[in-house]
């Protein structure tokens, strides 16, 4: 019998200590959706953050293919996909890891200074700190810093050196640090207007709307994009011309689409195609 190639190879080897692994083709990335599920047509969500009800057997949506099977990672359609790959991905939060990517060396003198030590993996440009325990993935935390865990997939380089640690509250503090909202442009109260005051200005209508807008985002279970764009385009449609929305308000926006897994990048663009949309 002979062996089997590698990446398979790893993956088997990283499977069997429970560490859910994917094939990662040329450029380092997840093999694309096959056709059944091309699109959404299985009923999965946006950009492959999860599967949603798609039971697919392929190596589709990215990080949510990642799996320990052997059987999976050594029959078809896996054992083709392994014939391509380039590498083995897998899951840290899956396997119940965080790994903060560091990605040059101003980002691996800020991690010795701030960062309780722990297994380190070197790569390309920089180093992988892997923690024990998982968490939300973030990208840009910091200059030269993403935290890569759920819903995420990192490169298998290696098992590292040095002990691994417990995720330290550092780290998790990394993901909720405030995000960076577009200040929204401040336009002229239409004349007509009530004694020359935002009609809006009522704490208890401003804040029942960004409530609200708050609650529709978290309560989204698909098309999470689609549901900030639409939700931003509500809220300044109603509050984007009298000036009563104020950083605050948009910061709580950006922080309820970011724990659906929404970037900072995501949420100024969603922000500005709505401004856009409505002439502000």
């Amino acid at each position: 019998m002979s062996k089997a190639p590698y990446p398979q190879h790893t993956a088997l080897s990283l499977a069997a200590s429970g560490v859910p692994v994917l094939p990662l083709r040329r450029g380092k990335v997840p093999f694309g959706n096959c056709r059944t599920c091309a699109d959404n047509a299985c009923g999965g969500r946006p950009n492959m953050k999860t599967p949603g009800p798609c039971r697919c057997p392929g190596v589709c949506h990215a990080w949510a293919a990642a799996t320990t099977d052997p059987a999976v990672i050594a029959s078809p359609p896996w054992a083709g996909a392994w014939r391509q790959a380039v590498c083995v991905g897998y899951h840290p939060g899956g396997a119940g890891l965080t790994v903060v990517d560091l990605d040059d060396a101003n980002a691996i003198a800020w991690a010795r200074t701030a960062l309780p030590r722990t297994r380190t993996v070197p790569t390309t440009r920089g180093e992988h700190w892997i923690y024990r325990g998982a968490m939300r993935s973030v990208n840009a935390v910091r200059p030269g810093v993403d935290i890569k865990s759920t819903m995420a997939y990192a490169r298998y380089l290696g098992p590292g050196t040095g002990t691994m640690a417990d995720l330290p509250e550092t780290v998790q503090a990394l993901a909720v640090k405030e995000p960076s909202p577009v200040r929204p442009a401040t336009v002229a109260v239409p004349t007509g207007a009530r004694g020359g005051e935002c009609p809006h200005r009522t704490p208890a209508y401003l804040e029942r709307g960004i409530a609200m807008a708050e609650q529709r985002i978290t309560e989204a279970s698909s098309a999470v994009h689609a549901t900030v764009y639409r939700t931003f385009l509500a809220v300044l449609s109603t509050h984007g011309r009298c000036g009563c929305l104020t950083d605050t308000h948009v910061a709580r926006l950006f922080t309820a689409a970011q724990a659906k897994g929404e970037t900072a990048r995501h949420c100024v663009d969603a922000w500005t195609n709505a401004r856009t949309t409505l002439g502000l």
